[in-house]
C-alpha cells in the first residue's frame, strides 16, 4: 500500500494547489491580456498546464511506499522541477517553469535548513536569476522585470526586519512559519503589482495595447494563491486588469506561424548549441534544461525541422504545436463580442465608502490617500487601468488638476479633465456619464452638472483659529471653500444645510470616519421641504461632506 505523505509535502502541495486554483479562476482574464510576443491569447493556459504538472509530480511522490525524508530534499525538488520543464508550453509557461527550477535549486543546495523569509527570499532571488538567463533578449517590463522587483523587495524586507521576524529554529510550529512567509511575500506581491503597471511605460507593445503583461499578471495571482493557503483564507484580492481592445494596435507575429514545444531527453545535452540552429527556422526561441533533459520552444514555420535537429542527440517528447495565427484570430472575435464601452471615467477617491459611491455609478475609483494627492504616475496608471477607450479623470482637488492633466498628456488613450474641487462636486459630475459617449461630450455634460452643484463640509478644528472663532477640535463648517459655522457639531451641521438648502431639491451627506452624529439625528437637521440622501464614505479628515442640487 502507498505509504502515508508526509506533512511537509503535504503542505507543499496545498500552496501549489492554492497556487492553481487562484490561477484558474482568472486564465481567461490573463489570457485576454497576452499581446506579447505574439497576441495568442494563451498566457493562462500555458502557465497553468505548468502548475498542473507539478501538482501531478507531488501527488505521483507522496503514493510512493517511501517517507519524504527518506526520499530526501533534493530529489523532490529535482523532481518538482524537471515536472514543471516538462509541463512547460509556450514563452510564460517556460519561463514559469524557470522560476521554479532557479527556487527549487536553492533549497536543494541548502539541506537541513528550515523554509523560512531567508531562504524564501533566496529562492526568489535564485527564481529571477535563472529566469533572466532562460531568455536571450530579455524584455524589461514583463515577468523577468516583475520578479526581479519581487525578490529585490523580499531581500530588502530581510535587512530592514528584526533576526527574530527571519529565522525559523526547530521547534518552530506551522503557524509561526506560515505567519512568517506570509509576511515577506505580501511585501513581495504588493511591489509586484507596482511593477506591473509601471511595465506598460516599460514595454511599447503593452503600451500601445493599454495592458499590463500577461505572464506578470499571471505570476502575480500564483503568488496570491500561495498567500490565501498560508493566512488560511481567500487569496487577497488582486486589482483586475481589462483586455486589450481590438480599436488597439496589437504586437503579432507577421513571419512565423506555429507554436512549437518540445522535449528532448538525452545524455550531454548542451542548450546553447542548439539555440543558433533554431533560429535560422524561427524566433522566440528558448532551450533551458539540463544535461539531461532539455525543453525548448520556437516560433517557426517548420516543426518538424525544429524536431529533427535533435533526433541524433536523443528522444523527442511532449510535442505540442499550436497555430498562432488560429489563436490570434480566436482572440481578437473574442475581445471583439465582449462589451466595449467608448468612455470611462476616473474619479481620485479618499475612503473605501466613497470608492463604492463612485463605482456604483461606473466610475473606476483611484485612492488618492487621506490628502488626495496621488502622482502623475498614479494617475497614469489609474487612466490605462478603465476599461475603456477614452477617459474622463475627475480630480476631485484643485491639487491633482496640474499632476491630471499632465498624465492625461501622457497616455495614449484620449483623456479629458474636469474640474472636480471636491469628491462631493466629483459625485454629482459622474452622474453624467454616459459610456456611448466620447469624452468630450461627457467632460462637457460632467462640467455643466457641476454648475448646478453647491459643496459644503463639516470637519473637526485640527487647530485652534487665530481669530478665536474656534478652538481646536470643535465642529467647523464650510460652504464651498468658505468657513461659515462654528461651534458644536450639530449646531454646525445645521447652519450649514440651511445655507446649501435654499433653492436646492435634493441634498446629499456623506458621512466620514469618525462623525460624531447618528444618521437619524443628522436626517433631522435638513430643512423642511428638502429630500436628503445619506451615504456613508468613511472619508477621513471631513465629518460630513455635502453636496445641494
Amino acid at each position: 500500500m502507498p505509504g502515508r505523505a508526509d506533512p511537509s509535502l503535504t503542505r507543499f502541495r496545498s500552496a501549489v494547489e492554492g497556487a492553481l486554483a487562484a490561477l484558474e479562476a482568472r486564465r481567461q482574464e490573463v489570457n485576454d491580456l497576452n499581446v506579447f510576443p505574439v497576441a495568442d491569447g494563451d498566457t493562462g493556459d500555458n502557465m497553468a498546464l505548468t502548475l498542473r504538472a507539478v501538482l501531478d509530480e507531488l501527488d505521483r511522490l507522496a503514493e510512493q511506499e517511501s517517507a519524504v525524508d527518506e526520499i530526501g530534499r533534493d530529489e523532490i525538488v529535482q523532481s518538482v522541477a524537471r515536472a514543471a520543464l516538462l509541463g512547460a508550453r509556450g514563452n510564460s509557461g517556460v519561463i514559469l517553469s524557470q522560476l521554479i527550477r532557479g527556487a527549487a535549486e536553492e533549497l536543494a543546495s541548502r539541506p537541513g535548513e528550515l523554509v523560512d523569509p531567508i531562504l524564501v527570499a533566496a529562492a526568489l532571488g535564485r527564481a529571477a536569476d535563472r529566469a533572466y538567463e532562460s531568455v536571450r533578449e530579455p524584455a524589461e517590463g514583463t515577468i523577468l522585470t516583475v520578479v526581479r522587483e519581487m525578490a529585490h523587495r523580499a531581500a530588502s524586507e530581510l535587512a530592514h526586519r528584526p533576526v527574530e521576524d527571519n529565522r525559523l529554529f526547530p521547534g518552530s510550529g506551522e503557524q509561526t512559519q506560515n505567519r512568517m512567509l506570509a509576511a515577506i511575500l505580501a511585501s513581495a506581491v504588493e511591489t509586484g503589482e507596482v511593477s506591473l503597471v509601471r511595465g506598460r511605460d516599460l514595454l511599447p507593445a503593452l503600451r500601445q495595447a493599454g495592458v499590463v503583461d500577461a505572464g506578470a499578471y499571471g505570476l502575480l495571482v500564483v503568488f496570491s494563491g500561495v498567500l490565501g493557503v498560508l493566512r488560511g483564507e481567500d487569496p487577497p484580492e488582486l486589482e483586475h486588469h481589462a483586455p486589450a481592445r481590438v480599436s488597439h494596435p496589437q504586437h503579432e507575429s507577421s513571419t512565423y506561424r506555429f507554436c512549437t514545444n518540445f522535449a528532448v531527453t538525452g545524455e550531454d545535452l548542451d542548450a546553447t548549441h542548439f539555440i543558433p540552429l533554431l533560429e535560422q527556422l524561427g524566433d522566440s526561441v528558448l532551450v533551458v534544461g539540463d544535461p539531461f533533459t532539455l525543453k525548448v520552444h520556437v516560433h517557426t514555420n517548420r516543426p518538424e525541422s525544429a524536431t529533427a535537429l535533435f533526433a541524433e542527440h536523443g528522444a523527442v517528447s511532449h510535442l505540442d504545436v499550436a497555430d498562432m495565427r488560429e489563436q490570434v484570430v480566436e482572440r481578437a472575435e473574442r475581445l471583439a463580442r465582449s462589451p466595449v464601452h467608448r468612455c470611462g471615467v476616473l474619479a481620485v477617491v479618499a475612503g473605501d465608502g466613497m470608492a463604492e459611491l463612485f463605482r456604483s455609478l461606473g466610475a473606476v475609483p483611484l485612492d488618492g490617500g487621506p490628502t488626495l494627492n496621488p502622482s502623475t504616475y498614479e494617475l497614469l496608471a489609474g487612466i490605462h487601468s478603465v476599461p475603456a477607450e477614452e477617459v474622463v479623470v475627475l480630480p476631485n482637488s484643485a491639487n491633482v488638476f496640474m499632476a491630471a492633466e499632465r498624465a492625461g498628456e501622457l497616455s495614449d488613450k484620449v483623456v479629458h479633465v474636469v474640474a472636480s474641487r471636491s469628491q462631493q462636486a466629483g459625485l454629482s459630475a459622474a452622474v453624467a456619464l454616459d459610456p456611448a459617449r466620447d469624452a468630450a461630450r461627457n467632460a462637457r455634460a460632467m462640467t455643466a452638472a457641476l454648475e448646478n452643484v453647491r459643496t459644503g463640509a463639516v470637519t473637526g478644528a485640527a487647530r485652534d483659529d487665530k481669530g478665536a472663532r474656534f478652538r481646536r477640535g470643535e465642529a467647523v463648517g464650510f460652504v464651498d471653500e468658505q468657513i461659515v459655522a462654528w461651534g458644536e457639531p450639530e449646531q454646525t451641521l445645521r447652519d450649514v444645510l440651511s445655507r446649501l438648502a435654499a433653492d436646492a431639491e435634493l441634498v446629499t451627506l456623506i458621512e466620514g470616519a469618525g462623525a460624531p452624529l447618528s444618521g437619524d439625528r443628522v436626517a433631522a437637521l435638513a430643512p423642511e421641504g428638502v429630500e436628503v440622501e445619506l451615504s456613508r464614505g468613511d472619508q477621513p479628515a471631513y465629518w460630513w461632506l455635502i453636496s445641494a442640487e
